[in-house]
């Protein structure tokens, strides 16, 4: 996946685009989701993430993923004063950190969109109240009207920006000081409908919560299935950014991947596939 997702989606843009889903969702919303996940399975990897072009390799539990999320949702509402309904935009490509802040963002009940400053199928840019932004694309989180910025170095260990940056947040330097709970707000209706989106996806890949789930995501739509499927459904995620298909034989054999989101033509055929990019 490109560091640049080709168009923004936000929650009720997303509905539009994958239409009505034929069952009812497995929760009620996202944190309940996490929730779920926790009581079932705290240790086990949920989120295994790999970047080729550095080697980086990090996994997260359940538990792990949980704090991650809690510190993310304080931050969001103690630090930055958002509120449930108000609108997250994402400027991130395929990263652990990246399901940390849908997630995140989801639980404390905000809109999330990615790629905020495009103007989407011919409408107007969508506003946002904060930018979470790679430290490459910090100039362009800037530019949109947004009153808080927070970026990212996307670097290996979650380390902190090369450079800090005037009037920027650093996610990294941030993100620690905040509680590891958080008391998650009703959920607003339209994560219900994803997570039913979600769900479906699954069951017509036939996925459970014994299966590992590899993909490479190339488009907003897939990135935000990626991240609720294995929510949805119980399953893991083995996600990957800048997939090298010489490593993939070898990493499919060690992280015992049962089905596949990735469009690499060296996936083997016997791995259930699961289309994550119902719109492309």
């Amino acid at each position: 996946m490109t560091d640049r997702a080709p168009h923004l989606v936000p929650a009720g843009r997303l509905l539009a685009a994958l239409g009505t889903p034929t069952g009812d969702a497995p929760f009620p919303g996202v944190a309940a989701a996490l929730a779920a996940r926790l009581l079932a399975d705290a240790a086990s990897p949920m989120v295994t993430f790999y970047d080729d072009a550095t080697g980086e390799r990090v996994e997260l539990s359940a538990a792990t993923l949980d704090n991650w999320v809690a510190k993310t949702a304080n931050l969001l509402v103690d630090t930055l004063g958002l509120a449930p309904g108000d609108r997250v935009g994402v400027l991130l490509p395929a990263h652990w950190l990246t399901v940390v802040v849908l997630v995140a963002a989801w639980s404390a009940g905000m809109e999330v969109a990615i790629e905020p400053g495009a103007a989407a199928d011919g409408g107007e840019p969508v506003d946002v109240q904060v930018v979470f932004a790679a430290e490459s694309r910090v100039d362009e989180a800037l530019a949109i009207d947004a009153d808080e910025v927070v970026a990212l170095s996307l670097r290996p260990l979650g380390a902190r920006l090369a450079h800090p940056i005037a009037g920027v947040l650093d996610f990294a330097a941030e993100v620690p000081a905040h509680g590891d709970r958080f008391a998650a707000p009703p959920p607003p209706p339209g994560q219900a409908a994803l997570l039913a989106h979600a769900r479906q996806l699954a069951d017509a890949a036939g996925l459970t919560a014994a299966d590992r789930l590899l993909a490479a995501p190339g488009t907003t739509v897939g990135l935000l299935a990626a991240t609720l499927v294995p929510l949805a459904c119980g399953a893991s995620l083995v996600l990957c950014r800048n997939l090298d298909e010489s490593a993939l034989a070898r990493r499919l054999e060690m992280e015992r991947v049962t089905a596949s989101a990735a469009s690499a033509t060296a996936t083997p055929s016997h791995l259930r596939q699961l289309a994550l990019d119902p719109t492309a």
